[in-house]
């Protein structure tokens, strides 16, 4: 048997090349996520459950990249999560809350609460616009049984529906309002805009954005049972890309989820993975994805490599997929081994055209669950999406689950850890995107296109990994 060597991240480095760039604004990370999106910053965060809902892929979008919520979430609760991303930053809001008259302040407050909104439009029959009810109206009532028509601003300021972004901030000025209904002639509500939005769209530029300026965001199915019918609701929902989610991405399985995917939604922008070969890049691309994942084993709660003796060195699956991607126009995803943004670098100069990260955004502000504290100290868990606890997570949803449930049938491929607590993650994506254009600087690159054809790569020994390290010595 002949064997083929292996290389991942920390085998390589970039060899420096001449650069012209005086500025790192000067470097644009502009990259396809898939065959037909673009997004404005080659970051991903992970479809895991410990990474990614709404509060994740707002701030991933926000920033240029975007987030994919995990799809370990009721089909009601995932379509959720998508419709609070696509409401957060939208500058006109099409379907806004309403809430009737004669519902209760009670009811009100709940809905407001449930949705994640400040306030409810108050509508009549045929949806007529018939006030408005904000945190204000509500606060320091006491009587909660009470009517919203009681309590609701029944002389509310308006605009048409085709209102422009700068007229509207001027109306709202003016009026000192922080959200303008949006009726047609006959009063009936055609949309909102809120004064977030506006400031969002200023604070904001290079956010990743829809055809109707919301947020990019994708969301992940799985490979039985529900998938069909899932893909459907976070279509109508508004993801813009549906991720195929299995650790196994070049199996029957798999591949015929993509197929029937694809055949039921012709037009859904779908990535699936996870591969390490050529072979199953292709597979996949035969089989209709519009962006393939890569990477088997090298996330860092991963122990896929231990219990199976599977996987290929991260850098040089990359490396493989990609030239079957660039042969077919198929972006390709690293997914897994990324620790430092020269890591994700690197990723980028094999040939991936985006980067998905999970280790790096857990235990932040934005990632799923409670901060603990343990001797002084702020931890948030981090798990694998194939741990004991993930997998009985799942398990404990589905039918017939029983407690009585013999362990032994759960043979876990990740772990889970209690990773310390991070503060915002913007500080993070900072971090990574100022690592990553300096990178590109280093190879005399202004793009990641430019990067990937000029970039050159010098393997190292262990003692110029050591070398590469901090090392000083008193």
């Amino acid at each position: 048997m002949e064997f083929r060597e292996g290389l991942t991240f920390d085998d390589v480095l970039l060899v420096p090349k001449y650069s012209d760039i005086t500025s790192r604004s000067q470097v644009d990370l502009g990259t396809r996520l898939s065959r037909n999106i673009s997004i404005n910053m080659p970051l991903i965060s992970a479809n895991m459950d410990t990474v990614t809902e709404s509060a994740m892929a707002v701030t991933m979008a926000r920033e240029g990249g975007i987030g994919i919520i995990h799809r370990f979430l009721t089909m009601q609760e995932q379509v959720d999560e998508v419709l609070k991303v696509k409401r957060s930053g939208s500058v006109v809001i099409e379907n806004p809350y309403t809430i009737s008259p004669e519902q209760t302040v009670h009811d009100a407050a709940a809905y407001a609460e449930d949705k994640g909104v400040s306030g409810l439009l108050v509508a009549g029959p045929d949806s007529k616009l018939v006030g408005i009810l904000t945190e204000r109206d509500m606060e320091f009532e006491e009587d909660t049984s009470r009517p919203v028509r009681d309590l609701m601003t029944k002389d509310v300021v308006t605009a048409g529906p085709d209102i422009g972004p700068g007229e509207a901030r001027r109306l709202m000025h003016k009026n000192r309002i922080e959200k303008l209904p949006l009726v047609d002639g006959s009063g009936t509500i055609r949309g909102l805009i809120t004064s977030k939005d506006i400031t969002d769209l200023e604070n904001y530029p290079g956010a990743s954005k829809d055809s109707k300026g919301r947020p990019l965001v994708g969301a992940a199915v799985g490979v039985k049972d529900d998938f069909m019918e899932r893909t459907d609701m976070l279509l109508g929902a508004g993801a813009d890309v549906i991720v195929v989610d299995i650790a196994h991405g070049h199996s029957e399985n798999a591949l015929s989820a993509v197929r029937h995917i694809k055949k039921g939604f012709p037009s859904c922008e779908l990535i699936a993975g996870n591969v390490a070969t050529a072979r199953g890049a292709e597979d996949l691309i035969k089989a209709g994805v519009d962006a393939v994942k890569t990477g088997v084993g090298s996330g860092s709660i991963c122990i896929t490599r231990v219990v199976t003796g599977s996987g290929v060195p991260q850098l040089t699956a990359v490396m493989d997929c990609a030239k079957v991607g660039r042969d077919n126009d198929i972006p390709v995803i690293s997914d897994g081994g990324t620790r430092t943004s020269g890591d994700a670098t690197k990723a980028l100069a094999a040939g991936a055209s985006s980067v998905m990260v999970g280790s790096m955004l857990g235990g932040t502000d934005e990632s799923p669950g409670s901060v603990l504290t343990k001797n002084g100290k702020r931890f948030k868990v981090y798990r694998g999406m194939a741990s004991l606890g993930a997998s009985l997570g799942r398990r404990s949803k589905s039918p017939g689950f029983s407690m009585d449930d013999d362990l032994n049938d759960y043979v876990a491929e990740g772990v889970e850890a209690m990773v310390p607590y991070k503060g915002s993650v913007n500080d993070i994506l900072k971090q990574l995107t100022g690592g990553i254009r300096s990178g590109l600087s280093y190879c005399g690159a202004h793009t990641i296109p430019q990067m990937q054809k000029n970039a050159e790569f010098i393997k190292m020994s262990g003692a110029g990994f050591a070398e590469s390290q901090p090392h000083v010595f008193s």
